[in-house]
Formats: C-alpha cells, structure tokens, sequence
C-alpha cells in the first residue's frame, strides 16, 4: 500500500496489521476509514494474528469479512479498512495539507488551484485550507460548495460519485465575481 520503496516508510500496512495493539488498529481504521465496525476488525485482526500473521489483501479482507455483519451494499466490506490503511501508511491527510500550503506561495496571479477529492476527510482538508486561504488577501473562493457529478456524468462513470471538486484563484481584487456555481 505505499507508493515507493517500502524503506521509506516508517511502517507499512503488514506491520500495522501484525504488530500494532488492537486500540491502535481501530483507532486508525475509525479515523481514516471512518469504519462503524472498526473495533470488531480490529479485534478480528488481531485474533487472527495469533493463530498465523496476515500475508496477503485477500486474507485481510477475509478476516474483515467475519467482523462485518452483511450488507447488502455494493461497496465490498473491506473498502473503508484498506482506504484507513492506505491513508495512514502513506501519510496522505498531512501531504495533502503540505501541498495545498506549498503550492499557494507558487501559483501565479489570476492562476486557479482545483482539488478533486473523493472522501470526507480529504475534502474536509481541502474546504478548510482554501476558507484559509481565501480569508487572506490573495485569493478568492471560486467554488463555496463542492461540484459534484451530475446524473449523465454518473451514468456514464460510477466511480465519479463520490468525487468533489473546489477551486480557488490568487488574485490581487479578492472581489472578483466567483467563475464556478
């Protein structure tokens, strides 16, 4: 689950997977994942380990799959605890602040930053730290509500349901009327 050479990295999933304490695993699935059921995972994980470490993806989700009462949701029970694990492996919550910061001081006049997000937290971030910016004196919000995908745009890509786009533009006349309704 990381994105480069797993040497970089601080832990990896199999090491919060097979070595961290049962709070510490839930906490992190709750947090990133925001799972309902993140306690009994947690809990289901750590069962597991003691009998044998989990190896694969496929196991994990099988062991997910017993902590988890049926749904009858499409979305596969494991999604929420693999997007947990992905996020805190990867420290995605804190880059994506850092780029948001960093990226401001470089844009040029009149250019716009757009940010497609596809879960809560990620567009919770980004609503906060363009209001940020936008309070000071360089830029303005050009999306005061996230766009989102209409119905022709989800019949043709499902995927795009949960996708939020927010925008904002550095410019010296914090005034100027917003491009994006």
């Amino acid at each position: 689950m990381t994105f480069g050479a797993t040497d970089k990295y601080l832990f990896t999933a199999h090491d919060l997977v097979n070595g961290w304490a049962e709070e510490d695993i839930a906490n992190v699935i709750y947090g990133y994942g925001e799972e309902r059921y993140a306690r009994r995972i947690a809990k289901a994980i750590v069962k597991h380990r003691q009998v044998e470490p989990i190896k694969t993806a496929k196991e994990l989700t099988e062991v997910i799959k017993t902590a988890v009462p049926l749904s009858r949701s499409k979305i596969n029970p494991a999604t929420k605890t693999f997007q947990a694990l992905r996020i805190a492996v990867n420290d995605e919550l804190l880059i994506l602040e850092k780029f948001i910061d960093s990226s401001s001081t470089f844009l040029a006049d009149e250019a716009v930053l757009a940010i497609i997000s596809f879960h809560s937290l990620e567009d919770r971030i980004v609503k906060l730290k363009f209001k940020e910016l936008a309070n000071s004196e360089n830029f303005s919000l050009l999306t005061k509500k996230p766009i989102t995908a209409t119905e022709d745009e989800l019949l043709l890509n499902k995927r795009a349901r949960s996708a939020k786009l927010r925008a904002i533009k550095k410019t010296e006349n914090k005034d100027e009327e917003k491009i994006f309704k």
